[in-house]
């Protein structure tokens, strides 16, 4: 290990980091921009590997592979939403244009750790440091993109939400987080440049880059999804959104609209409960607790909603076991997950990818943290399709051209750092 102080380094070591980690055709990025979050945001990470022969594919595969690791690197990897038809009864037939695998996790060749004050460089070192201080960081210029396409025509999207009103009126689900595809094909961008323009645009505590060989993701997730430090494990789901004010006093009125707002505080309550349900498969008997209920946070361009659930895991279970018990993460699905999830197949027009799934990593000793995919585009290079989703939970109070809205505020930073419209 090479441990380098950050009064050594260019300012822009991290982008030149960035930059030369995505020539490989395995690289994961976590990125905390600094900011402060109950229970820490990511560890700032970054790692690259050539070839991973002995990839696993599967959550058994997974389970397996990681209790034969002897590496004292941490995992990265990525699980997309459709590893919820290993989990359960369901299956995935809508349209896809990227073609993620169910899963995939890979033992970094090379890995890079940001301390406060220095970066640890593990693997090749001073070839690696050398590398990434010789690599050049390319002149911006304006970003545009062609209008995306809605896989979802608005009226559609309007007419979805009114019959899931009708399926919580029948008693299908309680709330269903409906989601929407917005694409555009055959376009060449570089995915450091947009994830570079992306962060800064919207700087979140969970955000990430990932590159599977053609594929990538640039990640703004504010949300956690599982962190695990033994034998404390935590959850915390978002649900509430609202847009920023302009003044100090027009955002303190629209924090405490959020705050007392019938609707959101259901949501929010619903999918807390779902979540202490869920850990509870896999705590120890009265160790489930929910420290922070309706807590509000700023980001930039939003107010969020975010419980915390908690719990003490049993001493038998892995990693593998938690996902089973707990993916996908409720703020996601709805409630009752199972018919939730069957219902968005039903209503959604596309495959959620990586959207709704989650990038993480895992230490050695069985500690690991994992975000909530959002906030999110996800780009196949080889094909120039580039898309991104959206959502919001559907209740039966909803109302239908007010969760259209939501999902454009929510596609908002997106859409200004691609320089890009949405078709009408």
């Amino acid at each position: 290990m090479l441990t380098v102080p950050l009064s050594e380094l260019p300012a822009d070591f991290r982008a030149r980091a960035l930059r030369w980690a995505a020539q490989f055709p395995h690289c994961a990025y976590f990125e905390p921009n600094g900011l402060q979050y109950p229970n820490g945001p990511f560890d700032h990470l970054l790692g690259v590997a050539t070839d991973v022969p002995d990839a696993p594919r599967t959550l058994e595969e997974l389970r397996q592979w990681l209790a034969h690791s002897a590496s004292a690197a941490p995992c990265f990897g990525f699980l997309s939403y459709e590893v919820k038809n290993e989990i359960e009864d369901l299956h995935s037939h809508n349209a896809s244009g990227l073609g993620w695998p169910q899963l995939h996790f890979f033992r970094p060749q090379t890995w890079l750790r940001w301390q406060t004050d220095a970066v640890e460089i593990h693997g090749q070192t001073e070839l690696v440091l050398a590398a990434i201080l010789a690599t050049e960081i390319p002149a911006t210029t304006p970003l545009q993109v062609p209008a995306l396409t809605p896989r979802m025509p608005k009226a559609d999207y309007l007419t979805a939400v009114e019959a899931v009103r009708e399926d919580i009126l029948n008693g299908e689900v309680y709330e269903l987080n409906l989601c929407q595809e917005f694409y555009v094909d055959g376009v060449s961008r570089d995915p450091v440049d947009v994830f570079l323009r992306l962060n800064e645009a919207s700087p979140a505590p969970f955000a990430g880059f990932v590159r599977y060989h053609h594929h990538f993701l640039l990640c703004a997730s504010p949300e956690r999804f599982l962190a695990h430090r033994t034998p404390v494990i935590v959850s915390q789901p978002i649900k509430g959104t609202i847009r920023r004010g302009a003044t100090p006093a027009e955002d303190e009125q629209q924090r405490a609209t959020l705050l007392h707002d019938e609707k959101e505080r259901a949501e929010n309550l619903m999918i807390a409960d779902l979540v202490r349900n869920d850990l509870a498969r896999v705590a120890r008997t009265g160790t489930v607790q929910v420290p922070e209920l309706f807590g509000l946070y700023p980001f930039r361009h939003v107010w969020q909603m975010i419980s915390t659930v908690t719990a003490q895991l049993r001493p038998e279970v892995d990693l593998v076991d938690v996902l089973r018990a707990t993916f996908p993460m409720g703020s996601m699905t709805g409630a009752p997950k199972i018919r939730a999830m069957q219902l968005i197949e039903h209503y959604e027009r596309t495959r959620r990818g990586l959207y709704s799934g989650s990038i993480g990593y895992v230490w050695p000793n069985g500690d690991f943290e994992f975000n909530v995919v959002i906030r999110s585009l996800q780009y196949r290079q080889d094909t120039g399709y580039l898309s991104f989703q959206v959502g919001s939970a559907i209740t039966y109070d909803s109302v239908p051209e007010r969760e259209y809205e939501e999902c454009l505020l929510k596609a908002r930073a997106i859409l200004e750092v691609l320089g890009a419209a949405v078709k009408e």
